[in-house]
């Protein structure tokens, strides 16, 4: 049984370091955060009981690229959307959409495939990478994440996303209907 937390766990002892920079920054913006820890989560229908538990808006977080591999996005989308590549690439005003090569993932925001989270973004001082968010994200009180690994998942409020996560990692949502 998974059980929730608050903040970060007392005993970081064999947690990566890109976790732990993660609740490092979240504790000096001061905001405040629930955490479960579980087996490591793969995919949508892996992550059910964590996001019961949450009880957050669990988003799908996407790592895409240009054909070119020159324009880079981070997609938040509700978990049980479906993505349509073409239909984001032109809402964007880009070319068409595909996932990016894992390569870029690790340089760019130092996460594995898996572990997809926008708290990566804090990783991307040269901001390399766009996020983009779907406003049905936003409705919910808490956005579900990771802390750039998916052995944890985090929630916090979704206003603390957009006011102080988002601005302190210098970079900016743009919000797009899907």
């Amino acid at each position: 049984m998974l059980k929730l937390e608050q903040g970060r766990p007392a005993d970081t002892s064999g947690r990566l370091e890109k976790e732990i920079r993660v609740y490092d920054f979240l504790d000096k913006l001061g905001v405040i955060y629930d955490r479960v820890d579980h087996e490591a989560l793969m995919t949508m229908e892996a992550c059910e009981e964590a996001d019961r538990v949450l009880e957050a808006t669990i988003c799908k977080n996407l790592f895409l690229c240009t054909a070119n591999k020159k324009e880079f996005y981070l997609l938040m989308i509700v978990g049980d959307k479906r993505l349509v590549t073409k239909d984001v690439s032109k809402k964007l005003g880009t070319s068409r959409l595909s996932f990016a090569n894992e390569s870029y993932m690790e340089e760019y925001l130092d996460i594995t495939p898996g572990s997809v989270s926008v708290l990566g973004l804090m990783n991307d001082v040269e901001n390399h990478v766009q996020l983009v968010i779907d406003e049905d994200v936003l409705k919910g009180e808490y956005v579900g994440c990771h802390p750039c690994i998916n052995t944890s998942s985090l929630r916090v409020r979704t206003a603390d996303l957009m006011e102080k996560i988002i601005p302190a990692m210098h970079h900016e949502a743009k919000i797009i209907r899907i």
